[in-house]
């Protein structure tokens, strides 16, 4: 196994305005992989604009390696369609891990990252250090469809006896 640098916790939060790829709506859900690793959040049955707050955890063993968010329409019978997909660059937000930071008032902003043709931000991004932790919230505009956008929000988990 490749050296673990840490775990990322991604909560997906929900979707909206998703496309739909059944009759009237779809059943989203949402994977979430680098490199080989992938996880997956639960179906939500018959909803464009699905609340998830599922909590996924992937072990992060190349920080170069971006996160490929999709979304699919659950299908029974044939193949998952597509409703989207979204790209994170994780570097700046392990930037601010590896700062170190500590004591520092709850909340404060660290860095912000703006929404720009080289990613999939829809809104300006902030990465904070909240009650002890480093969050980044985001809204990632889906790609290769017309609407749709999925609320996410990273957190780093240190493994013990890593500095």
């Amino acid at each position: 196994m490749d050296h673990v640098l840490g775990i990322l916790k991604v909560r997906v939060k929900r979707g909206t305005n998703l496309v739909v790829r059944d009759a009237l709506s779809s059943d989203p859900y949402v994977t979430v992989s680098q490199g080989n690793l992938k996880v997956k959040t639960r179906v939500v049955k018959k909803d464009c604009n699905p609340v998830w707050n599922d909590e996924l955890t992937l072990s992060v063993t190349d920080k170069n390696l971006p996160l490929l968010v999709t979304v699919y329409d659950k299908d029974t019978f044939t193949a998952d369609d597509k409703m989207g997909e979204a790209e994170i660059d994780i570097r700046p937000y392990l930037e601010c891990i590896e700062m170190c930071l500590e004591n520092l008032p709850s909340p404060t902003t660290i860095k912000r990252i703006q929404p720009g043709k080289d990613n999939c931000y829809a809104e300006e991004s902030s990465i904070v250090w909240l009650d002890g932790k480093i969050v980044q919230d985001m809204i990632l505009r889906l790609r290769n469809v017309p609407t749709g956008e999925v609320e996410l929000q990273l957190e780093w988990i240190d493994l013990p006896g890593r500095n």
